[in-house]
């Protein structure tokens, strides 16, 4: 696909779409953002990242109550018989302040966090 087509193609993309696709980038292969876990997830013997990663890839239950805007950043997984959240937030570039654009990767700071419950 050529520049252009892809331009055109991103103007055709509703918004939440857009951003759900550069969501699932992050998630998926770990590119276009960053992942953080807490401590609580750190500090774990049972949760190791790689187990984590996977399950957060093969993610797919989106719904109404966990997706209301269709952008795809928020779940629940369960890993090693533990349940875990995770949420894509959107900063700036220098993560001082809220994007302006979460549908443009250019000025967009993506951040996927994976907690416990409890660290919400």
């Amino acid at each position: 696909m050529t520049g252009s087509e892809q331009a055109s193609c991103a103007c055709d993309t509703p918004r939440a779409e857009q951003i759900a696709q550069l969501n699932d980038r992050l998630r998926k292969t770990g590119q276009g953002g960053e992942i953080f876990f807490t401590r609580s997830i750190v500090e774990s013997t049972e949760l190791s990242p790689v187990a984590i990663m996977q399950a957060l890839a093969r993610y797919d239950a989106f719904d109404a109550d966990n997706d209301p805007h269709g952008e795809r950043d928020f779940g629940d997984i369960d890993v090693a018989g533990t349940s875990l959240f995770w949420k894509i937030d959107y900063y700036n570039r220098d993560k001082t302040f809220g994007s302006d654009d979460p549908a443009d990767p250019e000025v967009t700071a993506r951040v996927l966090t994976v907690m416990l419950p409890e660290d919400w």
